[in-house]
C-alpha cells in the first residue's frame, strides 16, 4: 500500500479535510515516522487561520507526534528503523546562525516548525529531519508520549530554567493541557506545589497529581491565599486569560523571579502584552492574535526575544517605556 491518510487544511481559514497522499519518502538528514499517536494544540489555529506568515498550503498540522520510524534517510546517524521517536514544535535547525552558535536552537534564524514549515502529525507518515527527533521509550504509551512534545516541554522548561529550589512555593495556574503536566512536573522536582483552577471540580485531579494545596480562585483571592504559604516563588501560567493572570501578580514572594515588581506598571496597566516586531521564533501576527484572545492589550516592542523576557521588572520597564510612546501601542 502505497497511499496515507492525512487530514489536512487546503487554504487559509479553510475546513479540515481527511485525503489520500502517497506515502513520502525521506531525504537526506530525514527519517520518516510512521505516527502512533499526535496531540491536539491550540497553535494548530495558526495553520487553520493562516495567522503565520509564509505557510504553503494545503498543510498537514500537528506537532505532539510519538511513533516509530520506518524509513531512514541518507547521511542518518545514530537513528534506525524501529527506533520509538517523537517530534515537537521545534522542526529543526540550521547550526550555522548566531543563535545556533550559542547553543540557542530554539531561537534558530532558519528555523523550522513542524507542522507550519513542513507536514506535521495529523497522517498515517510524516518526515521528519534528524535533528529534530526525541528518543521515547518503549515503556511508555504513545498517546501519553505525543503531548510531551509540547505541552510537555513547554511547562517543564519553564519550570527548570526559573531559578526555584526544592521547597520553594511553585503554583500552577490552571489544570488542563499544560497545567496537570506542570503540576507533576513541580511536584517531582521537590517544589511546594500549589494548583489554582475555578472550582473545586478539579481538586481531586491536581492532588492525585501532586498538588501539596488547591486554590479554588472562583471561591478565594488565588493572591491572599498564596501569601499565606509565602508567596510564590513561581507562578506558572497556562489559563490563557489576561485578567486571571494578572490577579496573580501580588502572590509573587520575596526574590520571586529574580525581581521586583513595578507599582506603576503592573497595578494601573496589568493586562498588557509585550509583542516582539522581530520575532522569528513566532511571528508578529500569530503573537497578537493569541494576546488578543486571552484578553490582553498588545503593545508592539522593537526586538526579536521581548516576549520571552521573563524578569519582572524588565517586563515593568518595556511596559513603562511602551506607555511613555517609545514602542506603538497597536490596541
Amino acid at each position: 500500500m502505497n497511499t496515507m491518510k492525512a487530514a489536512q487544511i487546503g487554504k487559509p481559514g479553510g475546513n479540515w479535510e481527511l485525503v489520500e497522499r502517497d506515502i513520502p519518502q525521506p531525504g537526506p538528514g530525514q527519517v520518516r515516522v510512521k505516527v502512533e499517536a499526535c496531540g491536539i494544540c491550540h497553535s494548530d489555529v495558526l495553520i487553520k487561520e493562516g495567522l503565520w506568515p509564509g505557510i504553503q498550503y494545503p498543510r498537514v498540522p500537528g506537532h505532539e507526534v510519538a511513533g516509530r520510524i520506518d524509513a531512514v534517510g541518507s547521511g542518518v546517524t545514530g537513528w534506525e528503523k524501529g527506533r520509538r521517536v517523537g517530534v515537537g514544535w521545534h522542526g529543526g535547525h540550521c547550526f550555522q546562525c548566531e543563535q545556533c552558535r550559542r547553543g540557542d536552537f530554539a531561537m534558530c534564524a532558519n528555523r523550522k516548525v513542524t507542522g507550519i514549515d513542513f507536514d506535521g502529525g495529523y497522517a498515517e507518515h510524516m518526515i521528519a529531519p534528524a535533528a529534530a527527533l526525541a528518543a521515547i521509550p518503549d515503556e511508555l504509551p504513545a498517546q501519553e508520549a505525543g503531548p510531551f512534545m509540547c505541552a510537555g516541554v513547554t511547562v517543564f522548561n519553564a519550570l527548570r530554567h526559573s531559578g526555584a529550589r526544592g521547597g520553594d512555593v511553585v503554583a500552577v495556574h490552571g489544570i488542563g493541557g499544560l497545567g496537570h503536566l506542570g503540576v507533576q512536573y513541580a511536584r517531582q522536582m521537590g517544589f511546594v506545589t500549589v494548583a489554582i483552577g475555578r472550582g473545586r471540580d478539579k481538586e481531586p485531579l491536581a492532588r492525585k497529581l501532586g498538588a501539596h494545596h488547591y486554590i479554588d480562585s472562583g471561591a478565594d483571592e488565588a493572591a491572599a491565599e498564596l501569601q499565606k504559604l509565602g508567596g510564590a516563588r513561581v507562578i506558572l501560567a497556562t489559563a490563557p486569560n489576561a485578567k486571571a493572570i494578572s490577579a496573580l501578580v501580588d502572590a509573587w514572594g520575596v526574590g520571586a523571579l529574580g525581581g521586583a515588581i513595578s507599582e506603576p506598571a503592573w497595578r494601573t496597566k496589568p493586562s498588557w502584552y509585550l509583542v516582539a516586531t522581530e520575532d522569528k521564533m513566532i511571528p508578529p501576527p500569530a503573537q497578537r492574535f493569541m494576546s488578543e484572545r486571552a484578553g490582553s492589550t498588545v503593545l508592539e516592542v522593537a526586538g526579536s526575544h521581548a516576549v520571552y523576557v521573563s524578569q519582572p521588572n524588565a517586563v515593568a520597564k518595556l511596559i513603562e517605556k511602551a506607555a511613555e510612546g517609545v514602542s506603538k501601542r497597536s490596541s
